[in-house]
């Protein structure tokens, strides 16, 4: 008679095989429409771009494992999204030299500085994106018009500019619809920030793609779809609630939705599994401040943009957000925990 035998554990209990690299694989695959739209939008600047971002991260973190002796972890598809990531945050002529040095700084300040993944206290992408940003302040704020005829005949000069020169403006350059709002009082069609039919970031393109990618994330259980929307509703609440007050002075809870490169932030950065709390109430309390910092940032603060300074200030309060709102231990009572 066949004996079976009753094994006892504690958790955590494994109910699907997944592993790191089926979850990437998964993230990089919902990034591909907002991706492809962003080289149809920009031409082969945004392509020279995001491939310059993901080549650099994937060799940098190549290098780096090389040289501490450790086992190469470019099988896990996490410096792939980063570059993305990265890419998909800057200019689409932005200098291929100065997108691959933003690189290197989010894998190794980003992630490897903290141990590599799983330890990284912020969001790598918006780590390389930080420091260009302070580097480079001209170039990160030149941005280019979509949908120029020639923009799968003909390279724009800045993106295959000499390293330390100055950066190349020309009449091609135009204004982001946060930039205009905040500095000429010129509000953009809704439709065309849902379409991605504006200047801006390679990544301010549909954000219906955007919301795809998520959706698909969250359908296939790769993502806590408690931050995106939580940090949406709030900026909704919070900008509806001033634009009610006077809609003059501020812009509708639309255009702050659909405008600049808060969708992508949402459902792409914020939710970094690491860089963001564990609790449903933790992640929730998460959001919520994102939103209202990028409300606050673009309302009143020096830049017309504030997802990437938000979710960066929201990933150094993740753990003391941890330790204020923890689960309880199965068997005991709030107090006791």
């Amino acid at each position: 008679m066949k004996k079976h035998t009753l094994h006892i554990s504690t958790s955590p209990h494994l109910k699907k095989d997944l592993s790191v690299e089926v979850i990437m694989r998964n993230v990089v695959l919902a990034l591909m429409p907002t991706a492809i739209f962003s080289i149809y939008a920009f031409g082969w600047n945004a392509a020279l771009v995001l491939l310059t971002a993901v080549v650099s991260c994937v060799l940098t973190e190549h290098v780096l494992c090389r040289l501490t002796n450790k086992r190469s972890t470019l099988s896990d598809w996490s410096a792939i999204i980063t570059g993305l990531l990265l890419g998909l945050t800057l200019p689409p002529i932005f200098p291929l030299w100065m997108t691959f040095l933003g690189g290197v700084f989010a894998i190794g300040m980003g992630k490897f500085l903290f141990g590599g993944l799983g330890y990284n206290v912020f969001n790598p992408a918006l780590v390389g994106r930080a420091v260009l940003q302070a580097a480079f302040p001209v170039a990160i704020t030149t941005w280019y018009a979509s949908f120029s005829v020639n923009r799968f005949t003909e390279l724009h000069p800045a993106v295959l500019g000499a390293p330390f020169m100055k950066p190349i403006v020309d009449g091609t350059s135009g204004a982001t619809p946060l930039s205009a709002w905040k500095f000429d009082g010129i509000t953009t069609d809704t439709a065309d920030l849902a379409l991605g039919l504006v200047s801006g970031s390679a990544g301010e393109t549909s954000s219906i793609l955007i919301l795809i990618g998520g959706l698909y994330l969250v359908f296939r259980n790769f993502m806590n779809w408690r931050i995106p929307v939580s940090i949406l509703t709030t900026v909704f609440i919070f900008s509806g609630i001033l634009y009610w007050i006077d809609p003059v002075e501020y812009p509708s809870p639309l255009f702050m939705l659909f405008s600049g490169g808060l969708m992508l932030g949402a459902v792409f950065m914020a939710t970094d599994m690491v860089a963001s709390p564990i609790t449903s109430w933790g992640v929730i309390l998460y959001g919520i401040i994102i939103g209202a910092l990028v409300v606050i940032i673009r309302l009143w603060g020096g830049l017309p943009e504030g997802v990437m300074y938000a979710i960066l200030l929201a990933n150094a309060l993740s753990p003391h957000i941890d330790r204020l709102i923890r689960y309880r231990v199965y068997g005991t009572s709030l107090k006791t925990s």
